[in-house]
C-alpha cells in the first residue's frame, strides 16, 4: 500500500480559533498602559481593529487581528517586571517635554519591550519603583482595594513632637480627605527622622501629612514596596523580578 492509501476520505480537523481577548487587555498586555487607560484610548477613538476605529469597551480580539494605535502595529509582549532604586532628580513618567530626566534613562538596558512605572514618587522621592508592561498587574497595584504596603524613611526640618506623632497615628483629615497612617515609629534620637507604613496611595500624600503639621521633608525614601526591598539594590540601580515575587505580587490581596 502506498503511504497516504486510506486516508484519502478523511477530512482534515480544523485548526482551533486563538482564543480572544477583551480590548483592552490586549492593549495592557502589549505594554501600552493600563487597562483602565486603555479604556480611555478606546472611547476617544486611538485605537484601530483591522483597519477601523473602534470605540466599543467590551469588544473582544483575538493574536489573528490587527490593532494599532499610534500607527504602529500592537504585539503581545513578553511580560516584564523590573524594580529600580530611583535616585533624586528623576521624574517618574515615561517621556518628559521638557527634556529632565525620567526614570526610564535609568532601565535603558532592561530590554526593548515598553515599560511604564506602577504609581508614581515625585522627583525628589528615592526608592523602590516597580516597571513594568504588565497592565493587569499595574492597575491591580495602583487600586486602592488591593491595600498595597509602601514603608518610608521620613527626615524632616526639625524635631517632631509627641504629639504631632500621636495625630498622625489617629489619622489626620486633609483637604481632600482622610489620611489614615498604618504605623509610625521615631527611628532618630534627635526627633528628626521616622518610619511610616501606609496603604493610601494619594498623590505626595506622605510630604502633605507632615506639611499639614507644619514641618518640611527634607528626605523622603521608599524602602519598601508591595512586599519588595531594597537588599542588594544601590541607589540608581534595577533588577529583575524573581518568579517567586511575580507570582507573590500576582496573588497580593
Amino acid at each position: 500500500m502506498k503511504p497516504g492509501k486510506g486516508h484519502s476520505g478523511q477530512k482534515k480537523s480544523k485548526a482551533p480559533a486563538p482564543p480572544s481577548i477583551r480590548l483592552n487587555k490586549y492593549i495592557a498586555n502589549a505594554g501600552i498602559c493600563s487597562r483602565r487607560d486603555a479604556d480611555e484610548l478606546i472611547a476617544s477613538g486611538q485605537i484601530k481593529v483591522n483597519g477601523k476605529v473602534v470605540t466599543e469597551l467590551g469588544l473582544k480580539v483575538s493574536t489573528n487581528d490587527k490593532v494599532v494605535y499610534r500607527g504602529k502595529t500592537l504585539t503581545l509582549e513578553k511580560p516584564v517586571y523590573v524594580l529600580l532604586n530611583k535616585p533624586r532628580d528623576f521624574i517618574t513618567t515615561t517621556d518628559d517635554p521638557q527634556g529632565r530626566k525620567t526614570v526610564m534613562d535609568l532601565i535603558k538596558q532592561a530590554g526593548n519591550e515598553r515599560l511604564f512605572p506602577v504609581g508614581r514618587l515625585d522627583r525628589n522621592t528615592t526608592g523602590l519603583l516597580l516597571l513594568t508592561n504588565d497592565g493587569e498587574l499595574a492597575e491591580k497595584l495602583a487600586h486602592p482595594s488591593h491595600n498595597v504596603k509602601k514603608i518610608y524613611r521620613v527626615e524632616l526640618d526639625k524635631r517632631i513632637t509627641k504629639d504631632d506623632i500621636q495625630k498622625i497615628a489617629n489619622g489626620l483629615m486633609l483637604e481632600d480627605g482622610p489620611a489614615n497612617v498604618d504605623q509610625i515609629a521615631m527611628l532618630s534620637t534627635d526627633n528628626r527622622t521616622l518610619g511610616m507604613e501606609i496603604h493610601i496611595g494619594k498623590n505626595r500624600i506622605v510630604r502633605r501629612i507632615f506639611e499639614h503639621l507644619g514641618y518640611d521633608v527634607l528626605k523622603l525614601d521608599r524602602v519598601v514596596y508591595a512586599g519588595l526591598d531594597k537588599k542588594n539594590l544601590p541607589r540608581g540601580k534595577w533588577r529583575f523580578l524573581s518568579e517567586k515575587e511575580i507570582i507573590r505580587l500576582k496573588h497580593l490581596g
